[in-house]
């Protein structure tokens, strides 16, 4: 008889979060995602590289349990770094994973149809422009801090 597959304790997202990806060196950013937008972040992530900005990418697949881990495995998930979400659906609730509303690429409006890489290349959703985003307010904090 065959079932589910057999879930071993050590599966990381039994922690609601995990570091899927781990920078290459010392942590810049991270990009936190869940589900189908977690490969845009592995895929803005290696555009960031190229501009030599070290990205981890956290799965976030749920909020609760996460939420429940000791604040030092949060902390440590996430970094100190700056941090960014990716979301198809509604930025809402993200802003206390990332620091703000502002740092979450995502989309705020409903009734948009087509075929979805037409849609979210319009809503901003690629790999490019989120790397674009990420790299704009990398340097206009960094103007900001000088």
């Amino acid at each position: 008889m065959s079932g589910p597959p057999m879930r071993s304790m050590a599966m990381p997202s039994r922690c609601g979060g995990y570091v899927l990806v781990d920078a290459e060196g010392e942590r810049d950013v991270t990009l936190v995602a869940t589900g189908s937008e977690v490969s845009l972040a592995v895929k803005t992530r290696a555009l960031l590289a190229k501009n030599k900005i070290r990205a981890a990418v956290v799965s976030l697949p749920c909020w609760r349990r996460f939420d429940e881990q000791a604040a030092p495995y949060r902390e440590k998930v996430l970094g100190s770094v700056p941090r960014f979400a990716i979301e198809a659906a509604s930025r809402l609730g993200w802003g206390r994973y990332v620091r703000s509303e502002d740092n979450v690429f995502g989309i705020d409006q409903f009734g948009i149809s087509g075929p979805g890489p037409e849609v979210y290349d319009e809503m901003g959703l690629t790999p490019d422009k989120i790397a674009k985003g990420i790299t704009e307010n990398l340097n206009l904090k960094r103007q900001e801090n000088s």
